[in-house]
């Protein structure tokens, strides 16, 4: 009995030294809302547990990635209702009708994505609008290892062009057109005049599939990140 709680005892301990070794690992977003109005943040990565919460004006909520995280999204909900169970839906940004995202949302969404700990020990972040736009936004570093600081605050919804209009946003060409030119699925695209319209409001920012070279942006392994909606 007394080698089996020596033994439990030796257990318990290491898995709270892992578990704090991955966690002092893991990388922080702070969410801000600094619109005047409730944006509901969400967040998914594939494989990985999503979520979600409802951030009044000047509210932050604090979101951990961990090392080797790819593909994974943090974006604003608008004009939401759930019930108490966390059923119901939003505007723009939805996710499956669900507060807590467990899934991407849904166009036309302002995307601040990541991948963490990659090639050469570096951080992968972006803006993209590829999806269209909802809501303002900067992601940048919080770090001062990194002094990387992307927006995307144009006039966009003001200015959206007719055919990706709609209430509270301004949709992506793909979403809509789901043209091979502006869906880009084969890998070979360029930018069209709908894409350049995003991109002349928001230069930081992925305005279709293949801009890379203008919009993809990079802070070393650990550094923790600000997600700003309306900066």
């Amino acid at each position: 009995m007394i080698y089996q709680k020596t033994l439990l005892t030796v257990f318990f301990f290491a898995f709270i030294t892992i578990y704090f070794v991955i966690l002092a690992d893991a990388t922080t977003f702070t969410v801000r809302n600094n619109c005047p109005y409730v944006v509901w943040a969400a967040t998914s990565a594939p494989g990985k547990p999503g979520g979600g919460k409802r951030l009044n004006q000047g509210e932050t909520w604090i979101v951990t990635g961990d090392p080797g995280t790819t593909q994974a999204r943090i974006w604003g909900r608008t004009n939401c209702n759930f019930d108490a169970s966390g059923r119901g839906g939003c505007q723009t940004g939805d996710c499956n009708g669900v507060l807590e995202c467990k899934s991407y949302g849904r166009a036309p969404n302002t995307l601040a994505e990541y991948s963490l700990k990659q090639y050469a020990d570096q951080d992968f972040i972006d803006i993209s609008v590829i999806d269209g736009f909802n809501i303002p936004m900067e992601f940048s570093s919080a770090s001062g290892q990194c002094t990387r600081k992307i927006r995307c605050t144009g006039d966009i919804i003001a200015q959206c062009p007719a055919q990706l209009r709609m209430d509270g946003a301004c949709n992506g060409p793909c979403p809509v057109l789901k043209t091979e030119e502006h869906c880009c699925n084969s890998g070979n695209c360029g930018p069209t005049p709908l894409s350049m319209f995003f991109k002349q409001r928001c230069p930081d920012a992925y305005s279709y599939p293949k801009d890379d070279p203008t919009s993809l942006f990079t802070c070393p392994s650990g550094t923790n990140y600000n997600v700003i909606f309306c900066p």
